[in-house]
């Protein structure tokens, strides 16, 4: 595991905003690492404002977008909301559909079949829409490649909005309006929402002519905050205003169906990590198992007792997920091995019988086991389709295009993408990503790594400093819980092994000073014997409370340990 020492900013930077906000300057030099250089900057940190969102018609062809389904609702026209299937997808549906079907009747949805018709904007979807006299096609968190699909609506009479955020090829559709942060001519002054996000921003014009304000919209932020958490984008700027008054809506006044899901869960206040953990993979299972409309009917169900019912059902999808991500995993575990792939850079394997709703998630697991670029294919239709993922600091989605004489369609970010191609090509794909992927990654990236904040000692964690570190959340991409290093402390003699399998440590630590703390080693186990010697080691950790017995105190969550050196 690589330790990585965040470089430390200025100290004139930290002493200044230390001193304006009447903080200690490890508080300063953790806000001053995230870009918060000035009191005004920190007031916004600290006390998010949803009057501080963009004015929705910065972003390029807002007003389009706009006047299109003013002059569809004007004209009695059919509207037909389509989004992926994933998270992002069936939250930005459920949003924009349920905010129109509040004042206007002709709007319905549609999520194409993850196996039937794959990632996207569909020609079946399109087809739907003709047969069903919709001349209105809204497209979320897809449809930025969709050139000869829009192109095939627009012969048939049905126009395009397309909100995206995924990276723009050479050529846009020819769409009546395509809002996309992502877009090289769009001056929209934050570039980082989800596909939900892009799809609020519409909702947010749209009541804006109708003089609505930002407060009639809460209502909406448990989606967006759910998007924003499951697609694993930035929490920074208007991202995280979204995703903090969204996690307030979440744990206030949810709708019926997030209720339902957390109704089933017996907790009370969730984080933003719950929402990534707990919520975010009943829906995604839903569109894995059995179909995404299932997600968006949970998720704009207007009676509790339906959600319950459709929730429960969601928990039944979820545990056969679970079953069989283990077991493919498993399986793709063996193939690397019996290939005699392990020492490769990167991880590609295939089994045709794989469900194509788990590939994603093997591809994590796959990622974690050996730490490289990982695809895993499985027979779709007449064709092979894949799930991308990477490693930090290197751009799977740029590999994929040196890669692209292979494959049929391919879209995503830097470290998550999907493709298919046509299973003559896949031997050829492998053998160029595989080279792709040697030529390009520098060595380091193939080890894990721990991004490390600051060095702390262990007297400077008081409760104080905890309820201010607090107030960062919350944490995400560009804004990750703090990380930090305390150097040379020592076993107190009650560090042990804990676990039906002793896997994890259960730390009792003393520095140099004699401040002593707890902590917890999750999977650490097996590093006892390197501690228990009486020898000093350092340790990386974050900081959380532990509540046992009714009292509730602070202890580290250590990540990784080393042998001090002396």
């Amino acid at each position: 595991m690589r330790w990585t020492l965040k470089p430390l900013p200025s100290s004139e930077k930290i002493s200044q905003l230390a001193k304006s906000l009447d903080i200690e300057a490890n508080l300063a030099t953790l806000l001053v690492q995230r870009g918060i250089e000035t009191f005004e900057e920190a007031k916004t940190f600290f006390r998010p404002d949803l009057s501080g969102l963009h004015d929705p018609f910065l972003m390029q062809d807002m007003q389009k977008a706009v006047s299109r389904i003013e002059n569809a609702i004007t004209n009695n026209e059919n509207i037909l909301i389509f989004g992926d299937y994933d998270v992002d997808g069936t939250t930005a549906v459920s949003l924009v559909s349920s905010y129109l079907k509040s004042y206007y009747p002709n709007v319905a949805t549609y999520i194409p079949d993850r196996y039937a018709e794959g990632y996207g904007v569909s020609l079946q979807g399109i087809d739907f829409a003709d047969d069903n006299n919709f001349s209105l096609i809204i497209a979320l968190d897809c449809g930025i490649k969709a050139i000869d699909k829009v192109d095939y609506a627009s012969k048939k009479g049905i126009d395009f909005i397309i909100c995206d955020h995924h990276r723009p090829g050479a050529e846009l559709p020819k769409a009546v309006a395509i809002l996309d942060p992502k877009r090289d001519d769009c001056n929209y002054p934050y570039d980082e929402l989800c596909g939900c996000g892009v799809g609020f921003k519409l909702v947010q014009a749209l009541a804006s002519k109708r003089n609505q304000t930002i407060d009639d919209l809460k209502p909406y932020l448990d989606l967006v905050a759910t998007a924003i958490a499951a697609d694993i984008v930035p929490i920074t700027g208007e991202n995280r205003t979204l995703a903090y008054f969204g996690l307030e809506q979440i744990n206030t006044n949810p709708r019926n169906g997030i209720k339902a899901i957390i109704h089933q869960l017996k907790k009370e206040i969730l984080t933003i990590t719950d929402v990534v953990f707990i919520i975010a993979p009943r829906i995604n299972a839903a569109g894995r198992m059995k179909h995404g409309n299932y997600a968006v009917e949970l998720l704009t169900e207007e009676d509790f007792d339906n959600a319950k019912t459709m929730a429960a059902g969601i928990e039944v999808f979820n545990n056969d997920r679970r079953d069989l991500d283990k077991l493919i995993t498993i399986e793709a575990l063996q193939q690397i091995e019996d290939n005699k792939e392990t020492e490769h850079f990167s991880s590609v394997v295939y089994q045709e019988d794989w469900h194509k709703g788990v590939i994603g998630i093997v591809a994590s697991r796959l990622t974690e086991t050996y730490y490289r670029p990982t695809l895993v294919f499985t027979k779709s239709g007449d064709k092979l389709a894949a799930s991308a993922r990477s490693v930090s600091g290197f751009d799977v989605y740029n590999a994929l295009e040196a890669c692209a004489e292979h494959i049929e369609q391919f879209g995503g970010h830097k470290y998550a993408a999907g493709l298919t191609l046509l299973e003559e090509n896949y031997h050829d794909f492998k053998e160029k990503f595989e080279e792709v992927v040697k030529d390009s990654i520098p060595p380091e990236l193939l080890q894990p790594e721990i991004k490390i904040d600051l060095e702390l000692d262990l007297s400077a964690i008081t409760p104080k400093f905890y309820r201010i570190l607090q107030q960062f959340a919350p944490f995400g991409p560009r804004n990750m819980r703090p990380v930090f290093m305390s150097l040379n402390v020592k076993d107190t003699g009650y560090s042990r092994k804990v676990g039906a399998d002793e896997d994890h440590l259960k730390l009792s630590v003393e520095s140099e000073d004699g401040i002593k703390f707890n902590g917890i080693g999750f999977n650490l186990g097996k590093r006892y014997d390197e501690i228990s010697n009486g020898k000093s080691f350092d340790i990386v950790y974050t900081i959380d409370e532990n509540t046992w017995n009714g009292n509730t105190s602070l202890q580290l969550n250590v990540r990784d340990i080393k042998i001090s050196v002396q």
